[in-house]
């Protein structure tokens, strides 16, 4: 359909070019084209020239001025000013209008049976056709005008629709973005599973809602459970083992890291110490020899010990040697550079102090943990066990539970066997309650009106009557009725029907059923019964030997008019009938 061409607009405006050829049911002649569109006329006018045109494509061609006329100069019949086409030179063409109008036409519309002539065509059918193909002007699809209705209200991909929830129109291509963020769309809980919750109050939903899953609070140390929080204790409780295992996880790479940074700094610590004690005692040693060779006259450096330089003063004393010479370029140390040494031996000494005060501190941190990590130890341990023997226990309960469900799925199947033992032999009862075994059988019908109305209304349009009996061991047999008639009484009678049924004793009785049959409408009253008696076909498949539970109903499907029970009748006593059949016993 998408690839057909559209349809022309309506033509009962002025304004529309000629109609199309294909619409013309006969043999179109050039006379009837318009030297324009090519197309047949639609009110013609015929110019001062002599050749015709549609009004519209008349305007159109003079409408920017004078023309010349392009069918003169093709037939090659130009001539001026004849041929020159302009305002008030051209006159409406009734003649021709009337023929053209006249003329059979059919609709072009695939599917479109319409016939007429042109003028019905423009007047009652062009525009108006079911069958007309046309674009849709949202989504620009080609459709039928007949479609138009359904295809703008459920197909267009363009249509706008509006929320059924918020009230806010949208662009049908558009309709799931809208649900995703429409405040009033009706949302499940994914915890108590209410329903119809706006999505503007589902957050303050789930606030307080008690099923409502949440992250476990243990999940910063690795628990990935999400439990409902009427639930979170009970959960907690359960996993203690698993959240007690992320602790320790978290704890001792806790531990790991401090003590991978201790090392680092004790050993940078013990570096400075060292290079300090190395700087100092070069430092003494030089401050000795300079106080030795300055001599008693020279005070000893501000700073450092006079031990040191008494010292240096005997070595050389007791290694018989004379003090070594002054060289000439020297130049006594200030008492502030001594100062200056000591200051900062001081300030290195203060950094050691403090580097062993934190790693103690983090020495006693370590022990902390290590006493918490004992302890966690001894409750994993404890929870292990206790974990343990509760899962025996469930085990142990789970196979109880299976043994009891196995025993009762087997008491329910001897209970739904039992079922259908005592169901069988409640109906065998009833059937043999109601059964005759001398060929004469009264059929009680209670509820009358109620069952001729399920009977009108399809829900039930026929029913059986208990089964009865020739003797003990004959013929087993039953009826059909119908009461609001079947075949060609439906509507307008009540049938009824006898049936052949399957017996316990068919092996020993003769075959085909060859027996009259009676049957009969008791008049309550006793007066006229309605009575219909037939003698089987023993060609009917309806009176062989059964094969089946029973065989095709025969009887009378013009039984009794139902215009015998309407209104106040005999028939019909506390809206209950009697049926009566009698099989004739001759020869059995």
């Amino acid at each position: 359909m998408a690839a057909q061409e559209p349809s022309p607009p309506s033509s009962m405006e002025n304004n529309k070019p000629g109609f199309p050829k294909k619409i013309l049911a006969n043999k179109l002649e050039d006379k009837h084209l318009c030297n324009c569109c090519q197309n047949i006329l639609r009110r013609p006018f015929q110019a001062q020239c002599g050749h015709r045109f549609c009004s519209y494509c008349f305007n159109r061609t003079v409408g920017s001025g004078p023309q010349k006329c392009s069918a003169c100069i093709k037939e090659d019949i130009f001539e001026e000013p004849t041929s020159i086409l302009k305002q008030g030179c051209a006159f409406p063409d009734n003649a021709a209008r009337r023929e053209v109008k006249n003329l059979p036409a059919v609709c072009i519309s695939e599917g479109c049976c319409w016939k007429g002539s042109i003028k019905d065509y423009e007047l009652n059918h062009e525009g108006k056709c079911e069958f007309m193909i046309l674009a849709c002007s949202l989504c620009k699809e080609l459709i039928r005008l007949n479609e138009q209705e359904r295809h703008n209200e459920r197909e267009c991909p363009e249509r706008t629709l509006n929320c059924k929830y918020c009230k806010e129109p949208f662009h049908f291509k558009n309709i799931k973005a809208h649900d995703e963020i429409c405040p009033k769309y009706p949302m499940i809980c994914e915890g108590c599973a209410k329903k119809k919750i706006p999505r503007e109050k589902y957050f303050d939903h789930i606030k307080f809602c008690s099923k409502f899953r949440t992250p476990c609070r243990y999940h910063v140390v690795g628990c990935d459970m999400l439990v409902e929080k009427e639930k979170i204790h009970e959960h907690e409780r359960a996993c203690a083992h698993d959240h007690l295992n992320l602790l320790l996880h978290c704890i001792m790479g806790m531990k790991v890291s401090l003590e991978g940074l201790q090392p680092q700094n004790l050993e940078l610590a013990g570096h400075k110490a060292l290079e300090l004690h190395k700087a100092l005692r070069d430092l003494e040693a030089r401050v000795s020899q300079l106080s030795a060779i300055a001599g008693p006259s020279r005070p000893p450096v501000q700073g450092v010990p006079s031990s040191s330089s008494s010292t240096l003063s005997s070595s050389a004393s007791a290694s018989g040697q004379p003090p070594p010479p002054l060289p000439t370029s020297f130049i006594p140390l200030p008492n502030t550079v001594g100062a200056a040494l000591e200051l900062q031996l001081h300030s290195e000494k203060t950094k050691v102090a403090e580097l062993a005060r934190r790693c103690q501190e983090i020495e006693v941190k370590a022990g902390t943990f290590e006493d918490v990590v004992c302890v966690l130890n001894r409750e994993v341990e404890r929870f292990a066990t206790t974990i343990e023997a509760s899962n025996r226990q469930h085990r142990l309960d789970q196979d109880k539970i299976e043994a009891l469900s196995n025993k009762v799925r087997q008491l329910e199947r001897q209970v739904g066997v039992k079922d259908l033992t005592v169901a069988e032999m409640e109906g065998r009862l009833r059937e043999m309650s109601a059964s005759t075994f001398d060929g004469v059988f009264i059929w009680r019908i209670s509820d009358f009106t109620k069952k001729r109305q399920d009977a009108v209304a399809g829900r039930a349009p026929a029913m059986f009557s208990p089964a009865f009996y020739t003797s003990k061991y004959g013929y087993r047999m039953c009826l059909r009725i119908y009461l609001n008639g079947d075949g060609t009484g439906r509507g307008s009678h009540l049938s009824l029907f006898f049936v052949v049924m399957r017996g316990m004793s068919d092996a020993l009785l003769k075959w085909p059923f060859n027996q009259k049959v009676t049957l009969m409408l008791l008049d309550q009253s006793n007066r006229e019964h309605i009575i219909d008696a037939f003698r089987p076909d023993i060609t009917s498949s309806s009176f062989q030997r059964p094969v089946s539970e029973m065989n095709i109903a025969s009887g009378c499907p013009l039984f009794c008019p139902l215009s015998k029970l309407e209104g106040k009748n005999s028939y019909i006593r506390d809206d209950t009938i009697f049926i009566k059949a009698i099989v004739d016993l001759t020869g059995l």
